[in-house]
């Protein structure tokens, strides 16, 4: 079975662990912390390649082997750095595509939701009787116009003769 279909039968946290696999929210919650993570981690080495940078320019000229291993260090700590951003980039997409498969999950339920009770309104419903309903209303609506016309034309008492 596939990760997109156990996602969408899944449900809340206990019935998950049952199953072995964590809730959205849970997954979601860690990869927020491994984003911190990272990002501290992030700050360290940047603060590492600094020291490291401001090491080499110490010895400069004068100590050429301290000031080599010095940048070596740099070197190998920007590579780690670029490692990480890789990989923060990546959870990134990733906790992007599970929080909208989540509010996917959650709009295609409450439209779930939202047609069966459509169906249960619609059920005491009949269309035979819907249609007697409307020509009722019609009817009573031209009878109302009549009477608001006979109400509305003037009267003229006395003026016409009826030959």
């Amino acid at each position: 079975m596939s990760k997109i279909s156990r996602f969408f039968k899944g449900g809340g946290s206990a019935a998950s662990k049952g199953r072995g696999g964590p809730s959205p929210q849970e997954a979601l919650a860690r990869l927020r912390e491994t984003e911190e993570l990272l990002s501290k981690k992030q700050e360290y080495l940047e603060t590492r390649i600094e020291r490291e940078l401001a090491v080499a320019r110490q010895h400069g000229t004068k100590n050429r082997r301290a000031a080599l291993q010095a940048l070596k260090r740099k070197k190998r700590y920007e590579k780690q750095l670029s490692q990480i951003d890789g990989t923060l980039s990546t959870i990134e997409f990733q906790r992007e595509a599970l929080e909208n498969s989540h509010t996917n999950t959650e709009v295609l339920k409450n439209m779930g939701y939202a047609a069966q009770a459509m169906k249960k309104v619609h059920e005491n419903m009949d269309l035979n009787k819907i249609d007697d309903l409307m020509q009722d209303i019609t009817e009573q609506q031209d009878v109302a116009q009549e009477i608001s016309d006979a109400i509305s034309n003037r009267a003229t008492f006395g003026d016409e003769f009826d030959e």
